[in-house]
């Protein structure tokens, strides 16, 4: 029968041994993920050619004294409105219809695009100019669109108006119904 072992003798690996498993590892890895590393080394090579690594390295290396410059501009009366207004118009961007919207920005392009081919123009418009122009088809249809958007201008909207601080507490509500 055989004889129970008792003395356990681990393979001792080598200093040499060690780093040259660990440099087989690193290359096998380096192999593996070629092309991702390749692209890596281009986005920063690009990021050197513009001057932004030299940006970093003395934003970290200041590191301290620019979040302290952060802070104190964040900590304005001004920060803050603006973030507000920011949330506020995030808000709005959300409930406008861009398929209403779309026709109406390319009517607004195309006046935009008129008014820079005769924007130097000396010419002077009367008051007969005015009332001829309304027989003008183009000019009577924008006439018309002017007016009823001026019309839904008018509406009475406070039912869909959402203040400032009525938006803060809604985010702040949301919040808390996440944690």
């Amino acid at each position: 029968m055989a004889k129970a072992t008792k003395i356990i003798k681990r393979l001792e690996v080598t200093e040499e041994e060690q780093r040259t498993r660990d440099l087989k590892e690193v290359e096998d890895a380096l192999i593996k993920n070629k092309d991702a590393l390749l692209e890596s080394l281009s986005v920063i090579n690009h990021m050197h050619e513009k001057g932004i690594i030299s940006l970093l390295n003395g934003l970290f290396g200041q590191g301290d004294k620019v979040l302290e410059i952060l802070v104190k501009t964040a900590d304005t009366p001004e920060t803050s409105n603006t973030l507000k207004n920011l949330l506020l118009m995030m808000g709005v961007l959300g409930t406008l219809d861009v398929k209403q919207l779309e026709p109406l920005l390319l009517k607004v392009n195309a006046g935009a695009a008129k008014v820079a081919e005769h924007k130097d123009t000396e010419e002077k418009t009367s008051y007969f100019d005015l009332v001829r122009a309304l027989k003008d088809p183009e000019i009577n249809r924008s006439i018309t669109l002017l007016m009823t958007f001026l019309k839904g201008m008018g509406e009475k909207t406070e039912h869909k108006e959402r203040s400032t601080e009525e938006f803060t507490v809604q985010r702040k509500d949301k919040g808390k119904n996440l944690g």
